[in-house]
C-alpha cells in the first residue's frame, strides 16, 4: 500500500516551504502487552486487517520501555513541552501484572525531565483490577479509563471472553474497586442495535467524569453494518436535556464547540493536529493504532526506539496528513459546509483501496445528521435566550 495517499502524493517539502511546521507529540501510547483476556468481536487489533500483534513480543521488556521513556523525555526537552501524557495500552495492559507496571511507571517518572509534567493514564477492560493493581495506580497517580459498552446484555453481545462468557459482571466488580479520584471515565463503542438510552443510563450509574462514545472502526472496504446517527442523536438529546450536566461526552462537546467556532479535542471530529505516537511491545514507533483497521502495515513507520527519536517520525506522511487540517481532505469534503466541524471524520474511517485515505468518512452521512441536529438544538436555544 505504499502508493496510497498520503505515502507518495503528499508533498511535505512544499508544505515546509510554505511555512508549515509539525506539531510535537503530546501523547505516547505504550503497548505494554499484546494479548487480551477478552475477544471483542469488533476489536481492530485482533479482528481486522493488520495482524502484526502475532509477530511481536507478548509483553514489553524493561530495556524497551526504558528506551521509550528516554525518547519521551528527550522529545519533551527538545520541544520545551510543559508536559506529556503516557497512555498504557494493549491488548489488555493489566496482563502485564502489578509489579511490572509499577516498575515501568517508576522508570518513566525517573527519566522524565525535572520541571516537566508526566501524566499517566491506562485504558483497561477492568476485569483484572484488584487491590494490588489499584495500589500501584494510587502510588503513581495513574488515571484509569475503562471500556464498557452499556448494560450487561448489550455489553456481553460484543465484549466476551474467549470461551464466549460475557465480561460485564467482572467489569462491574473492577469498577467497584476503583477510587473516584483515579477514575478517568468510560469508553463505549456504540452498537446501533442496542437501546441508546438504556446504554447511556447504564454507564451513568458508575458516575463517570467523562464518556467517550466511539463509532465502530470501519472503512469503505469494510463498511459498517448499520448507521449510527439515530443512536447518537437520541443519546445527545437525553444528555443535552438533562437538568444538570451528568457527565462530559467528548464527541458531543466537541461538535458543539466546533459549531461555535472553537477547537476540537477528538480524533473523531474537527481539524486539530493529531499529536499521538505509539510504541509497540517490540519498540516499533508507529502511527495511531486504529489504522490497523485499514490494511496490514498501515501503522508502520520503519522506526524503533532502539535507534530513533520521536522527531524522526514527525515528517512521516501519515503523521503530516493528520496535522495539516483541511489540506488533507478530499475535494468532496472541502466543498462541504460542515467540513470544519466533522473534519472529514476519523482518519481510519476514510480508507478505501487502492487510493488510501483521501476520501470522506464511511460515516459521512451519520456525522452530517448528528452535526445538523446539534446545530438545530443549540441555535434554537441561542435564539430563545
Amino acid at each position: 500500500m505504499s502508493g496510497a495517499w498520503p505515502d507518495t502524493a503528499l508533498d511535505i517539502g512544499a508544505l515546509i516551504r510554505d511555512g508549515w511546521r509539525p506539531t510535537p507529540f503530546r501523547d505516547v501510547v505504550l503497548k505494554v502487552h499484546q494479548r487480551c483476556n477478552l475477544a471483542c468481536d469488533y476489536c481492530y487489533v485482533y479482528t481486522m486487517a493488520d495482524q502484526s500483534w502475532r509477530d511481536r513480543p507478548v509483553v514489553m521488556d524493561r530495556e524497551t520501555w526504558r528506551l521509550a521513556a528516554r525518547r519521551t523525555a528527550t522529545h519533551a526537552d527538545a520541544h520545551d513541552l510543559a508536559g506529556m501524557r503516557l497512555v498504557l495500552h494493549g491488548g489488555e495492559p493489566l496482563l502485564a501484572g502489578a509489579a511490572r507496571l509499577d516498575e515501568l511507571i517508576g522508570d518513566f517518572r525517573a527519566a522524565f525531565p525535572a520541571g516537566r509534567r508526566l501524566e499517566v493514564l491506562i485504558q483497561t477492560n477492568a476485569t483484572l483490577l484488584d487491590e494490588e493493581i489499584v495500589a500501584v495506580f494510587r502510588k503513581h497517580d495513574v488515571r484509569v479509563g475503562v471500556s464498557l459498552d452499556g448494560p450487561a446484555p448489550a455489553n456481553d453481545r460484543r465484549r466476551r471472553r474467549h470461551d464466549g462468557r460475557g465480561s460485564a459482571a467482572d467489569v462491574d466488580r473492577g469498577l467497584g474497586l476503583l477510587p473516584a479520584d483515579l477514575f478517568a471515565g468510560l469508553l463505549c463503542t456504540i452498537d446501533p442495535a442496542s437501546d441508546p438510552i438504556a446504554c447511556y443510563e447504564a454507564l451513568l450509574r458508575y458516575r463517570p467524569p467523562a464518556i467517550d462514545l466511539l463509532l465502530p472502526h470501519a472503512n469503505w472496504d469494510a463498511p459498517p453494518a448499520a448507521g449510527c446517527a439515530p443512536w447518537l442523536i437520541r443519546v445527545f438529546d437525553r444528555w443535552y436535556d438533562a437538568p444538570r450536566q451528568e457527565t462530559s461526552i467528548r464527541l458531543f462537546e466537541d461538535v458543539m464547540t466546533l459549531l461555535l467556532g472553537g477547537p476540537g479535542r477528538s480524533e473523531q471530529v474537527g481539524l486539530s493536529p493529531v499529536a499521538v505516537v505509539v510504541v509497540e511491545s517490540d519498540g516499533a514507533i508507529e502511527l495511531v493504532d486504529s489504522l490497523k483497521s485499514a490494511y496490514p502495515g498501515a501503522c508502520a513507520t520503519g522506526r524503533n526506539v532502539a535507534g530513533d527519536e520521536f522527531d524522526a517520525v514527525l515528517g512521516h506522511p501519515g503523521v503530516v496528513a493528520r496535522q495539516i487540517g483541511a489540506d488533507a481532505l478530499c475535494d468532496t469534503c472541502r466543498a462541504c459546509p460542515l467540513h470544519r466541524v466533522c473534519g472529514g471524520g476519523h482518519y481510519a474511517h476514510r480508507y478505501r483501496s487502492p487510493a488510501g485515505f483521501r476520501n470522506p468518512s464511511v460515516y459521512c452521512a451519520d456525522l452530517a445528521d448528528l452535526i445538523r441536529h446539534v446545530r438545530r438544538r443549540i441555535s434554537a436555544d441561542l435564539h430563545s435566550s
